[in-house]
C-alpha cells in the first residue's frame, strides 16, 4: 500500500496502525535498554570529541585511530577525576556515618515534638512512620549493600562499553556517514548530508552548553554552601552540578540530598533552610538566566515536552533514560524542523514563536 492510499483509509484504521506502532516501537526500546542506551550515550560523546579527535588527526598528524584513542582516554581522564572527589567526599562522610546517624535522629525526634506540640499528634503516632523512614536512610542493611554493589558494577560495565563505543564511532565515523547517506535516494542526498552536519553541530553547542551550565551551577552551589559551613560543600556541589542536568527533578533531588545530609552534618539546625532558600535561587537564575545565555537558542523545547520527556524517559530507562531524555528530544527537534512533512511536531516540541524571535534576534547582535 502506498502512501497516498493510505491517507484514504478511515480514520480508525489510520490511528489503530500509528497507536500500534508506538507500541511496537516503545516495546522495542524498552527490551534493547542494554544495547541501545550506551549506543546513544557513545554517539553523543562522539560528536562532542569530534573536534578534539580532528585536531590530534589534522594539526599533530596522528593516525585516526590514535587520534581516536586519546580524544577518548582525556575525555574519560576528566570523569574519572570528578568521581574520584566524589568517592573522596563519600568515603569521609563514610566516616562520619555514626555522628551522621545521632544528628538524623535528634533532628526527627526533635521534629515529632514539634508537630505534637502544634498539631496535636502525639509522638506514639508518629513513631512507626518515621522510624521507618529514618531505619531506611540511616541504617542500610545487606540487601541494600548488595544491590549498590550490584548496581555499581552494573554501572562500570555500562561505563566500559559506552566508551568503547565512543572509540569506535569516532573511527569509523565516515563509513557511518556514508551509510546513512546511502539509505536514501540519490536526489535527498545531498539534503541528508546538511541535516546530519547541522545535528552534529547544534548537538556539539548544545552538549557543550550543557556541560558549561553544569560547571558553573557546581561552582556556584559550592562555593555557597562554604560560606554557610556545609561541611560536605564540595560533594553536594558535584551532585548539584550532575543532577542538574535532569530538568526540574534533577535540581528538586539534589535539594533533598543535601538538606539530609546538612541536617546530619550541622550543628545549626537553620542552615537547612538556607540550603533551601540557596537551591530555590540557584533554580530560578539557572532556568532564567544561566541556561538561555549559556546553552543559547539553537535548540528550545518546551517545558511540557520537557517533563513529559523526562517522565517517561525514566519509565523507559530509568536514570539513564531521564538523562537522555533532552538531547534525544533535542535531536528530533532538529530533524523535524529541518523535514517538511515533520515540521508540525518541530513546533508542538519547541517554545512559542515569539520567544523563539527574540532569542534569533538577540543572537544576530550578539
Amino acid at each position: 500500500m502506498d502512501l497516498k492510499n493510505f491517507t484514504r483509509l478511515p480514520f480508525y484504521i489510520k490511528l489503530a496502525c500509528v497507536l500500534f506502532s508506538l507500541f511496537a516501537l516503545g516495546a522495542l526500546v524498552i527490551l534493547a535498554k542494554d544495547i541501545l542506551s550506551p549506543l546513544i550515550f557513545s554517539c553523543l560523546f562522539a560528536i562532542l570529541l569530534m573536534p578534539l579527535a580532528r585536531f590530534f588527526e589534522r594539526r599533530i598528524r596522528l593516525p585516526r585511530g590514535a587520534a581516536s584513542m586519546i580524544a577518548v582516554i582525556l575525555f574519560l581522564s576528566l570523569i574519572t577525576l570528578v568521581m574520584y572527589v566524589i568517592g573522596s567526599q563519600l568515603a569521609d562522610l563514610a566516616k562520619d556515618w555514626p555522628a551522621f546517624q545521632a544528628q538524623i535522629s535528634r533532628s526527627l525526634w526533635n521534629f515529632r515534638g514539634w508537630v505534637s506540640a502544634n498539631f496535636g499528634i502525639t509522638r506514639r503516632k508518629q513513631l512507626n512512620v518515621v522510624n521507618t523512614a529514618a531505619s531506611k536512610v540511616t541504617s542500610p542493611d545487606a540487601a541494600f549493600v548488595g544491590t549498590t554493589l550490584l548496581s555499581l558494577s552494573s554501572i562500570l560495565l555500562f561505563l566500559v562499553f559506552t566508551f568503547i563505543y565512543t572509540f569506535f564511532f569516532l573511527l569509523y565515523r565516515r563509513l557511518i556517514l556514508k551509510f546513512l547517506e546511502s539509505v536514501f535516494l540519490e536526489e535527498n542526498k545531498a539534503k541528508v548530508h546538511e541535516v546530519i552536519e547541522q545535528v552534529q553541530m547544534i548537538i556539539r553547542q548544545y552538549i557543550t552548553g550543557l556541560l558549561i551550565e553544569m560547571t558553573i551551577v557546581a561552582t556556584a552551589v559550592s562555593v555557597i554552601l562554604s560560606i554557610l559551613g556545609v561541611q560536605y560543600a564540595i560533594l553536594l556541589g558535584l551532585i548539584t552540578g550532575i543532577f542538574n542536568l535532569i530538568p526540574y527533578f534533577g535540581i528538586f533531588s539534589a535539594l533533598i540530598i543535601s538538606s539530609t545530609i546538612t541536617l546530619g552534618t550541622s550543628p545549626d539546625s537553620n542552615t537547612v533552610i538556607y540550603v533551601l532558600i540557596t537551591f530555590v535561587v540557584t533554580h530560578v537564575v539557572d532556568s532564567n538566566i544561566i541556561l538561555p545565555l549559556v546553552v543559547g537558542s539553537k535548540v528550545r523545547i518546551n517545558a511540557l515536552v520537557t517533563v513529559l520527556g523526562v517522565v517517561i524517559g525514566e519509565m523507559f530507562w530509568g536514570i539513564s533514560g531521564m538523562f537522555l531524555s533532552i538531547p534525544v528530544i533535542a535531536v528530533l527537534k532538529i530533524i523535524f524542523d529541518r523535514v517538511e512533512s515533520l515540521q508540525p511536531w518541530g513546533i508542538i516540541l519547541g517554545v512559542e514563536e515569539k520567544k523563539q524571535e527574540k532569542l534569533a534576534a538577540k543572537l544576530k547582535t550578539e
